[in-house]
Formats: structure tokens, sequence, C-alpha cells
């Protein structure tokens, strides 16, 4: 039995590998182009941040936009902050920024979709960025995102940020996020338009004013967990045009000095990715433990035969992850971890789903959505 179950493994691990749209490769790519910064008129673009509690990264992020170009418009909705978000941001030496106080949350919406729907109604430009209170960017970022957007006829672009990989827990797992995230949703089927795939990162989005008002705005997804993915989804649907990838060029500022912060992350919307369904739940755990708890159990007490299977799938395992680890700067010595690393992943996704069963559908930023059977 042990045998067979490590040839499944080897067969999966090496079909991924096979994959003609290399999910595990990191090959859709934005750097930006500091140059374009020095003469970039930005005046058809209003950027949006929903800051709930950002005291602490929001003047870096608005520091960051001052050095886009001119003519940018800037709304900072402060989400009903305990910490003087606000304050951070009027004090900010920005021309065109805008701070306004978030109304109280209505029923049937999440925090940051309704801060970006009240801010949207004061958007006239041609482009709005929806950019994260602790996401900085690089010169140059939003004129070169604008040029790709008309390059390639994109309604939407979005980047996902580089998160911060400093401490033990982020070197371990936070890597393997955007590894994973990437084998869920496929960059490069969702950017060829594929109706099974919309992938987007909500960090970092540079999407069309009037195909965001075709499709009903922020309201269009009002409940949504993941909402970048959502709102990419709902682009298409619309017949508009999507691409994502990675970058340098936008980092976030918060830090996971521990696990429960990178739990909390991850746990907010693991079991919604499943779509709340007990049979996916099982079906992931199920090809979880196929994939990364057979080859270490084969190794140990199968015979040579599965033994020499159990390194082979190890290795195409290791070989699958060491291209996300290469872009971050990261020791390959991270690679061969991917068992441990997937069983942590697995374990928070249960976790997801256990706070789901008791009532809680996600919780972040210090509000809980409650299930709604």
């Amino acid at each position: 039995m042990l045998t067979i179950l490590v040839v499944l493994s080897l067969v999966v691990w090496l079909g991924l590998l096979a994959q003609p749209w290399l999910p595990w490769r990191l090959r859709e790519r934005f750097e930006a182009d500091p140059v374009l910064a020095q003469s970039a008129d930005l005046s058809d673009v209003t950027v949006l941040i929903p800051a709930r509690d950002e005291a602490a990264s929001l003047d870096r992020t608005l520091a960051a936009l001052a050095r886009q170009g001119t003519g940018l418009s800037v709304i900072v909705i402060d989400d009903n902050s305990s910490d003087g978000t606000a304050a951070v941001a009027r004090a900010a030496p920005l021309p065109g920024l805008t701070v306004i106080q978030g109304q109280p949350l209505p029923e049937g919406w999440t925090g940051k979709l309704w801060a970006l729907e009240q801010a949207r109604a004061q958007v006239s430009t041609e482009r709005v960025l929806l950019l994260d209170a602790d996401i900085e960017i690089a010169p140059g970022t939003i004129a070169g995102l604008r040029a790709q957007a008309k390059a390639d006829n994109r309604r939407m672009v979005s980047l996902m940020a580089h998160l911060r990989m400093q401490s033990l827990a982020e070197r371990l797992l936070i890597p393997a996020f955007i590894y994973f995230f990437k084998l869920l949703y496929p960059f490069a089927l969702s950017n060829a338009g594929s109706r099974w795939v919309a992938a987007a990162a909500g960090g970092c989005v540079l999407i069309d004013r009037v195909m965001l008002e075709r499709i009903g705005g922020f309201g269009a997804l009002r409940d949504a967990v993941i909402d970048d993915c959502t709102l990419a989804r709902r682009v298409r649907e619309a017949g508009g045009s999507t691409w994502v990838g990675v970058t340098h060029s936008a980092t976030s500022l918060r830090g996971y000095d521990d696990f429960s912060g990178i739990h909390a992350m991850v746990a907010r919307s693991a079991y919604s990715q499943l779509r709340y369904s007990p049979w996916l739940l099982a079906g992931c755990t199920l090809a979880m433990g196929l994939m990364f708890w057979v080859p270490p159990l084969a190794l140990v007490l199968g015979d040579w035969s599965a033994r020499l299977m159990a390194v082979a799938a190890w290795v195409a395992m290791a070989i699958s992850y060491a291209p996300t680890l290469a872009y971050y700067r990261l020791s390959l010595g991270w690679a061969p971890v991917l068992p441990a690393i997937g069983t942590v992943y697995l374990a928070m996704t249960w976790s997801s789903a256990l706070r789901y069963w008791q009532g809680v559908r996600t919780a972040w930023r210090g509000r809980a959505y409650h299930r709604v059977d």
C-alpha cells in the first residue's frame, strides 16, 4: 500500500512540474522603472487607501505616492480607527490628498470593501488604484502599471506585493503563501483569460473606473472574503481582461514576528477558498497528505524501491519550490522543508474551518464576520 501511495505522490509532483502553464514558476513579473516617475502625469489616476488602525505604516505609504509623479489624487478612508490613522494621513505633505471618515459598517459588507465603496463616489479619473495602507510602492510603479494596462488592453492589473520575510516564522511560511496561492490560482492561466481561473492580488490593483462602475462598484462583491480574486472574476464576467504578477516594486510594511500573525492572515480566507465545503476540505487533506506526508513516510518505512521513489518525489517537490525562494532571495535550503511547511498550512486550513463551524466566517483587523446559515 505504501508503495502505491508513493508512486501516486511521485506522479503528482512530476505532473505539477510538467504542467504547460508552469504554476510553480514566477514568470509573471513586474518591476517599476524609476525614470517613468520623473515625467509622469498621473492626473488620470485616483488612489484609494482603506485604512483601519494603520498609523504605524501609513506615512511611508503616502510618502511613496509623493514620488510617483504629478497630478495624482489620493483618498484615504479612515475605517473607524482607534490609533490616530486619520491624523497621520492629514499630516502627510502630499498634494491632492483627501481624508474621509468612514461610516459605520452596514450589515452584509466587509470593512475594506465598504471603505472603498464610500470613496468611489468621489472618483472621476479614468483609472483607480486600490492600495493597501501598508504597501510602499517604488517610484514609477503607477506609471508602469498604467503603461502595461494600456499596452495589453487590460482593464485591471494587480501586483502580489513583496511580503516581509525577515523573522523565522516569515522565512518559513511567507514564501510558501505565495507558492500555494500560485498553485491554487495559476497566474499564467488567469492572464490568458481562462474561464476557470481569475486571479488577482488585492494589495495593489489598478482598475479602469468605467469597468468598476459597470460591475456595480464594490457592492458587487461586498461580502467577499477573497475580494481580490472576486473582483477579477467580476471584471472578466463583464468582458474585461486582467493581469496579475509578482514584484519587488510593491513592498508590504506589515511584519509577522511570530506564527500567530501568519495564522490569522491565512485562516481568515483558507476555508473560504474551499467554498466552506467539508468535502473539499477532506479532499484537500487527502491531497496534501499524499503530496507532503507520503514521501517522508516511504523514506523511513518503505522498501528500497519505495525509498527511491520517495527521494524522487521529494526532489521534484523541492525543485517546484526553488523558483519562489530564488525570486525572494532566500536560501534554497528551505526547499526540502516543504513537507513541514505544507503540514502547517493544512493545520491553519483546519483552524479556519473549525472557526467557521463555530459560527465565524472570517476575522480580520479586530472585526469578526459571522456565518449566515
